[in-house]
């Protein structure tokens, strides 16, 4: 579990391509710290550490994680928001982050405005009922306010500091970025569907 409070900014340092895709990720986290098989939010992404050196640690992508991600896109040189896992007693500075991305988002407009920027995206239209003005999403592992929600399309604003220490800086029109709903829309939305269903009691 995570919270979406990026904590690195790292970059893709190597990539292996075969039946699968293996990356090898340049980070400042303290790599001797790091344990083999632990869990690292990559852009949004939770993958398995599978081997590690001093400032780099090595993830496996399955086919899963590649139909639903932009994780086959990356190349050397991709920035990757990076965050570790959440610890029992750590502050929740962002909402619930699963790690588990839904779906890809497109940035449709990035706008300057004074310090902060302002970016539209569209998502995928069966994933629209869950973002909603107010509540929160993660793009590419980042916890975000939703602004302004219209259909399949959604606003969000990024502060100075996110700018600067996340990919958003650099983030362009037109590119992908990774989509994870809230976790809680998605349970009240279940909830709310089987509420709705037709109950047929035994006879």
């Amino acid at each position: 579990m995570f919270t979406g409070i990026v904590t690195d900014l790292g970059v893709v340092k190597r990539v292996a391509r075969g039946e699968g895709l293996a990356l090898t990720i340049a980070t400042r986290y303290d790599t001797s710290l790091i344990a083999i098989g632990a869990s690292i939010a990559c852009s949004g992404a939770c993958l398995t550490v599978v081997a590690k050196e001093p400032g780099v640690f090595s993830v496996e992508v399955s086919g899963e994680t590649l139909l639903r991600t932009t994780l086959g896109d990356w190349r050397e040189g991709t920035p990757v928001n990076l965050e570790r896992p959440l610890k029992l007693g750590d502050e929740l500075g962002g909402h619930i982050v699963l790690g588990h991305v839904d779906a890809v988002a497109r940035i449709l407009e990035r706008r300057e405005e004074k310090e902060t920027v302002r970016f539209r995206f569209e998502a995928p239209q069966d994933l629209s009922r869950f973002i909603a003005e107010k509540g929160s999403v993660a793009l590419d592992g980042v916890s975000l306010t939703v602004n302004e929600a219209e259909g399949c399309r959604f606003g969000v604003a990024i502060i100075p500091h996110t700018l600067a220490n996340t990919n958003f800086g650099q983030a362009v029109v037109g590119q992908r970025m990774n989509l994870e709903i809230d976790p809680i829309a998605r349970y009240l939305a279940r909830l709310v569907a089987v509420g709705a269903a037709p109950h047929h009691p035994h006879l």
